[in-house]
């Protein structure tokens, strides 16, 4: 609740740092914000080749809605990765990139982290748009599940969020941190069934059922799983992923908020 009160109490700074990090993010650039949709575009394509064309990666065609287009398959599951990761890694850096800021004058410290969540929800949701209009051009229907598809965005964005007020914390203290991450992403990216169907992990690891009970915990997975099912698919995604990533997203961000408060005082100093 002290979180919650100190943000409406600078909501006007939230708001300002919210539109810098906006209109910063492409400063100087000829395409402005249109480097928000090339950027994913160029890894659809790439991917799209290496495991669509060349390894032959066949998710099968979309239950029910029946599409059978590799590259929206892809995107709908790749474009929460990118916001996932793109708002970790920058969220990661607030603290230690805004430090001059901080020594100067005093202001509630969440607040870089959240007007950073808020900017890069703002670009994905252009993109995850773009997307839908690209569905509805090959047949789906990603307009009747549009609801859950904004609430899975919003919880995507709150498991971030969570992971990102503790790297925040932990970057000031070890910088090592930005590196370790850094690599660390690689690892989960190729891990969380974004560039291959779940359904391959299922067949080859059918004699390691630990594994796969695993491979499910991972929350990625059931995010790239639930906006396949609202966009590609064209249908409701399971309750119990449903419930799943709302616990998780949700404890994950009162866990990291927690967290940041505890050392949020201390901040400055390490700085």
């Amino acid at each position: 609740m002290n979180t919650l009160a100190e943000l409406r109490s600078s909501r006007e700074l939230l708001v300002n740092l919210t539109l810098r990090d906006i209109r910063g993010k492409y400063k100087r650039t000829v395409l402005g914000q249109a480097w928000s949709l090339v950027n994913p575009v160029a890894q659809m394509l790439i991917y799209s080749v290496v495991f669509g064309f060349f390894l032959r990666n066949d998710p099968g065609p979309g239950n029910p809605s029946g599409l059978s287009v590799f590259a929206l398959w892809l995107c709908a599951g790749l474009l929460p990765w990118l916001f996932f990761a793109n708002m970790v890694t920058a969220g990661m850096s607030a603290l230690v990139d805004n430090s001059n800021l901080l020594l100067k004058v005093y202001f509630p410290r969440q607040t870089l982290l959240v007007s950073n969540a808020m900017a890069w929800l703002f670009t994905h949701a252009i993109e995850m748009g773009v997307l839908v209009v690209a569905t509805l051009l090959f047949g789906g229907r990603p307009l009747l599940y549009l609801p859950a598809t904004i609430f899975f965005m919003l919880m995507l964005g709150a498991f971030g969020l969570g992971v990102s007020y503790v790297l925040a914390i932990a970057n000031v203290y070890f910088r090592d941190t930005k590196h370790f991450i850094t690599l660390f992403m690689q690892i989960w990216f190729y891990m969380s069934a974004i560039v291959y169907p779940i359904k391959l992990v299922l067949v080859h690891a059918k004699k390691y059922p630990l594994l796969v009970d695993a491979f499910k915990l991972n929350p990625i997975v059931r995010f790239g799983e639930v906006f396949r099912n609202t966009i590609y698919d064209g249908r409701w995604p399971s309750l119990v992923s449903t419930v799943y990533l709302t616990v998780v997203s949700l404890v994950t961000l009162a866990i990291g908020q927690l967290i940041f408060n505890h050392y949020a005082d201390r901040v400055a100093e390490e700085l």
